[in-house]
């Protein structure tokens, strides 16, 4: 039988993982809106946030299919509490101009 404090445990840290992604990510996002050269950023911030989860799951993984898919749905649901939060701290900015008309 599998150690469901050991599957816990890897839960947890893919949602760290996930965090670390998605966060990063929002910030990459938020800093190449306002950068005049924004593909330096995009890259590093690519290569950096890519490097930290891959090496995140293989040593969460540690060879163990049940760990890392545990890794897995820890990371996606960091996505989506980080999809939300994102959301919420979107709703009290000011929209841009161009934002606030209608569709054509």
């Amino acid at each position: 039988m599998h150690d469901a404090g050991s599957l816990l445990q890897a839960a947890a840290a893919g949602a760290a993982l996930g965090g670390v992604f998605f966060v990063g990510l929002w910030w990459t996002v938020q800093l190449v809106m306002i950068a005049s050269n924004p593909v330096p950023w995009l890259l590093a911030s690519l290569l950096l946030r890519m490097s930290v989860v891959l090496g995140g799951f293989y040593f969460v993984g540690s060879g163990r299919w049940d760990r890392l898919a545990a890794c897995v749905v820890g990371f996606a649901a960091a996505r989506v509490i980080v999809t939300v939060l994102s959301s919420i701290a979107a709703r009290g900015q000011p929209r841009a101009a161009a934002e606030v008309g209608d569709a054509p």
